[in-house]
């Protein structure tokens, strides 16, 4: 299928295999009422977007929120490429168990000396497009 552009529309299956060969996408939130977008590390888990913040991270200020996240690969002469994006709620998981369970994810971070959060993006709106 495809739009009123001409780009093809992914499925959900689709942009979850994307979001599953990803590792860097944007975090879009709201910070004191102005719209911020942040670069973030993330790995997929199931249906879910899983964030590894550092204590003191603007980022923070997403939880309890409904975000957009968003990846993307296109080639500068716009001959080929792709885009996911999601809309969703964010929480940040504090218990034990669900932690250590998020903890064994494929998530780079740099050594900070600090507390680590994990924030879970639930995908409730997954579209995507493909130039074809």
């Amino acid at each position: 299928m495809y739009d009123s552009v001409g780009l093809e529309v992914l499925s959900r299956q689709e942009c979850l295999e994307l979001l599953g060969a990803s590792s860097i996408g944007r975090l879009v939130f709201t910070d004191r009422a102005l719209p911020m977008v942040h670069p973030v590390v993330f790995a997929l888990d199931g249906e879910s977007v899983v964030l590894r913040v550092p204590e003191g991270s603007a980022t923070l200020v997403a939880r309890d929120t409904i975000v957009a996240f968003e990846i993307d690969e296109i080639e500068k002469d716009l001959s080929r490429g792709w885009s996911v994006m999601a809309v969703g709620h964010v929480t940040e998981v504090d218990d034990e168990a669900s932690l250590e369970r998020l903890r064994a994810l494929p998530l780079a971070s740099r050594p900070h000396g600090r507390v680590d959060h994990y924030l879970v993006v639930e995908l409730e709106v997954l579209t995507g497009r493909r130039i074809p």
